[in-house]
Formats: structure tokens, sequence, C-alpha cells
């Protein structure tokens, strides 16, 4: 397999990877512009050169737009190999690549987001604890973050304080949300309509920066879904997924 690294330079005419075919849909065109503006806070992301959802993307921690303390360390924002690429060690080889380009660049280790189970969203923990990923602390929800330390005296990354809680005062259903994830820009509109076709009280909160991502009041911030004040979950919904959920 061959990969690519994807840059302000390529960006426009690179595939992102992601489950999306045509390069001028709404989805595409919101993730190459928050990537473009993260590039310069050093984030990577690095893909198959074939089209395809294969592909890992990690930024230093300091600049990582999650509400984690984890200084000195790579946060990885996603690694995702799906489909036919699924099976065939590039994980490994994508992984590998961020772990020698963190330990060239000095720092202290990869962190990441997963949970006891497999969630939607998430990294595998089942493939995290086969590379010797271990649970450094745990946010509302129980999405956990886990770490690859280089070195065994190095500091734990944890989660900010407002994390842990998940708590908001806002009552009826909060979206925060970020244009990391391309199908936001798809979906957050279609879940806005349907709480407002069927009078259910909604708002979405758009992240744009990383002061506010930073200092959000859930473990994730690329889709973290409140009700009545609680943290409920980071799983993206549909207009019939979401009218299940406030039926109960």
């Amino acid at each position: 397999m061959e990969y690519i690294r994807v840059t302000k330079e390529n960006l426009a005419g690179e595939h992102i990877c992601c489950a999306i075919s045509n390069g001028n849909d709404i989805q595409v065109s919101s993730k190459k512009a928050w990537l473009s503006e993260r590039f310069g806070d050093g984030l990577v992301f690095l893909k198959s050169t074939e089209r395809g959802k294969c592909f890992i993307e990690y930024i230093p921690a300091e600049n990582a737009w999650a509400p984690i303390e984890a200084g000195g360390y790579t946060y990885i924002d996603c690694l995702w190999v799906a489909g036919s690429f699924k099976g065939h060690g590039y994980s490994n080889d994508l992984l590998g690549e961020c772990i020698r380009d963190s330990k060239e660049k000095g720092k202290k280790g990869l962190c990441i987001l997963s949970s006891a189970r497999k969630r939607p969203f998430l990294a595998d923990p089942k493939y995290l604890k086969y590379k010797e990923f271990s649970v450094c602390d745990e946010g509302a929800g129980g999405i956990q973050l886990w770490y690859l330390p280089f070195d065994a005296c190095a500091e734990k990354p944890r989660f900010r304080d407002r994390a842990k809680r998940g708590q908001i005062e806002e009552k009826g259903y909060v979206l925060y949300y970020t244009h990391q994830c391309p199908f936001n820009a798809k979906y957050v509109p279609i879940l806005e309509k349907t709480a407002n076709e069927n009078g259910i009280p909604f708002r979405a909160v758009l992240i744009e920066n990383k002061k506010d991502a930073q200092d959000a009041p859930a473990p994730v911030t690329t889709y973290a879904l409140f009700c009545d004040g609680v943290f409920l979950t980071n799983e993206q919904m549909n207009d019939s997924k979401f009218l299940k959920l406030a039926s109960r």
C-alpha cells in the first residue's frame, strides 16, 4: 500500500477518504476547510493513495480540538480503516508512521478517544489494547482517553474537569459539533429541521475554534448530544434515529 500526506498545497485535489464520493459535496468542502485551517497547528493527514476509508489524522495535543490536558503528546483525531482495506495491516502501517513521526518530534506518546466497548466513531478498544495502549482517564458517558507513552515515567494525559462532568444548564436537546467530521455538514441541518417540524426543543452549537473545543462540556467535540443538561451520546444521527430517541 502506498500512502500520501495531504497538505494545504495538495488538499484541493485529494480525496479525503470518508464515505463520500462527490468532491463537491458540502460534507467534503466543510471538512477540507477545517483541515486547511489546522495544518498550521501541526495537523498531519496521512491516507492511502487509493480512494476509500484508509487514513490517520493526528495533531500536537496542545492544538487538539478536545477537552484534554496532554502537553507534549500527539493526539489522534481519527484512525479509520474500513471496507476492503480491513484485514491487511494498514492500520498498523498508519499508526506506525504516527509513532515514528511523533518520536522524531520528541513527543511523550500518543493519546486517542475510545471506550470500554466498541462504539461508533471511536477507536476500537481491542485494537488499542493489541497495540499496547491503556486507559488513562474517563469522561462523561463512558468515553475514555487512552494513551501509549514512549517513556513509562511520562505524565498521563487527562480530561478537563468539565468534560468529566458532561453537564450543561440548558434543557431540551443541545448538540455541540465541529466540522472535523464531514457528516455533520449534512446531518445537523436535517436534525434541526426534524426537531422544528416535530416541536422538539433543539439547538445546535457549532464549535468554531480551538479554545471553545478545549473548554467543551463533553469529552468529545466532533458530535456531543445533550438532553436536559446531560451528555447523551457521540453517535451521529439521521432524522429517524433522532425521532426514535426523542420518543423514549
